[in-house]
C-alpha cells in the first residue's frame, strides 16, 4: 500500500486573510518532484481544542494507515503558539524540554548575544523563556533548522509519522525538503506517476461519466479527473477530461479515453501531458 502524504497549517493569520497561505502549493511542489502527492490538506486556527482535534486526527492516520504528515505553524513560544502543547494533549503525553533541541536553542542564544556585541546571559529570564520551543512531546525527534538552529520535532507513531515545523517558509521548507529526502527517500517514485488529459468543448459532465467510469473499471491503477470551467479566455466553456497513474496504466488507459470520446461526437481540444 503506497504512502499517503497530508498536510496541517496552523494559524489565525490565514484564515483571516491576513497572510496568504504559500506551503500548500510549495508542499505539493516538492511532493511531486519526488513523485509523490498530496492526498489531503487541513487548515485550522489558533484554537487549542480545534488544533488537538486536528492533529489527533492526523496521529490516528499515521498510526492506523502509515501516513505522513507535516504541520506548518505554531511551534514558537508565544501566547498564541499551541501546536506544541496540542500535540502533546493529541498523543497522551506530556511535554519534555528535549536535550539536543536545548543545546541548539542555546547555542543560538549564544550566536544572537555575540551579534549583538552582548555577554550571552544563560539565565536571563528571555533565554530560559526561549527553551520553551525546545520543549516536544515526550519521545519525540528533532528536525534540524537551517535557517537558524531552532528545531523542529517528529513524532513517530505506529507506521507512520507527524512531523512539525516553523510557519515561516524560510524554515519550513527546507526542513520538509530535508525529511523527505533523508526520511523517505525510499518512497520517491521520480518515474512511476503520469497524467494525460484533453480539453473537451461542448459536452456535459453528467454526459461523460459513464464514460470515465468505464475506464476506471476496465484499467486498474488509474483515476479519471474531470476539471470543468465556464470562463476559460480560449476555449470558453469546456471539460479538461483526463488519467492519471502509472505510465504504463496511463498509456494504456488514455487511448481508450479518446476513442469513447469519439463516440460521443465531442469537439476535442489540445492533448495535455504532466
Amino acid at each position: 500500500m503506497s504512502t499517503s502524504f497530508g498536510l496541517v497549517i496552523v494559524g489565525d493569520e490565514i484564515l483571516s486573510g491576513k497572510r496568504a497561505d504559500k506551503h500548500l502549493p510549495k508542499v505539493i511542489e516538492l511532493l511531486a518532484a519526488r513523485g509523490l502527492q498530496l492526498a489531503y490538506a487541513d487548515y485550522v486556527g489558533d484554537d487549542p481544542a480545534r488544533i488537538t482535534a486536528v492533529l489527533a486526527r492526523a496521529f490516528a492516520a499515521a498510526r492506523n494507515s502509515g501516513d505522513v504528515v507535516f504541520s506548518c505553524g505554531g511551534i514558537g513560544a508565544t501566547p498564541d503558539d499551541h501546536t506544541r502543547q496540542c500535540a502533546a494533549a493529541a498523543l497522551g503525553v506530556e511535554l519534555a524540554l528535549h536535550p539536543e533541541a536545548e543545546s541548539l536553542i542555546r547555542e543560538r542564544m549564544q550566536d544572537i548575544a555575540k551579534e549583538q556585541g552582548v555577554a550571552y546571559e544563560p539565565d536571563r529570564h528571555d533565554n530560559i523563556h526561549r527553551l520553551n520551543m525546545g520543549m516536544f512531546p515526550a519521545g519525540a525527534d528533532i528536525i534540524p533548522n537551517p535557517y537558524n538552529k531552532i528545531p523542529g520535532f517528529s513524532c513517530n507513531v505506529g507506521r507512520g509519522c507527524v512531523h512539525f515545523v516553523p510557519g515561516f517558509p524560510v524554515m519550513a521548507w527546507p526542513m520538509i525538503e530535508s525529511v523527505l529526502d533523508q526520511t523517505y527517500a525510499d518512497l520517491h517514485q521520480k518515474s512511476a506517476y503520469a497524467e494525460k488529459s484533453v480539453i473537451v468543448m461542448g459536452s456535459m459532465e453528467a454526459a461523460l461519466t459513464p464514460l470515465m467510469l468505464a475506464i476506471e473499471a476496465a484499467h486498474s491503477g488509474v483515476k479519471v479527473f474531470s476539471l470543468p470551467s465556464v470562463d476559460h479566455p480560449e476555449y470558453g466553456r469546456h471539460i479538461e477530461l483526463g488519467v492519471k497513474g502509472s505510465p504504463a496504466a496511463v498509456n494504456s488507459a488514455y487511448p481508450a479515453l479518446l476513442a469513447g470520446l469519439h463516440g460521443f461526437n465531442a469537439k476535442l481540444g489540445p492533448e495535455l501531458v504532466r
